[in-house]
């Protein structure tokens, strides 16, 4: 089952991104912009298992707390994965 479809950009270390590759069904912290609060969000590559810093990959999204986000999103729209700190 999967929310929506996109097409994430991983930004390189340089640009404040990862240092390590990430792996399909990778689930960091997604954050839209209309709107503070942040929700776990599963990436499941399309035709790839593994993406590095600077690489782009077409993934499948799914969003936990998807009933607070219906009908609020709209194709084009901007998001951010966030790696949670601890």
């Amino acid at each position: 089952m999967s929310d929506f479809i996109a097409q994430l950009q991983y930004r390189t270390t340089r640009e404040g991104g990862r240092k390590t590759p990430a792996f399909s069904k990778y689930r960091p912290q997604i954050k839209f912009d209309f709107d503070e609060m942040q929700t776990s969000g599963e990436q499941t590559f399309i035709d790839k298992d593994i993406v590095y810093p600077g690489e782009e990959v077409k993934a499948v999204i799914r969003i936990a707390g998807v009933i607070y986000f219906k009908g609020r999103l709209a194709e084009g729209m901007l998001f951010e994965f966030r790696k949670a700190h601890v």
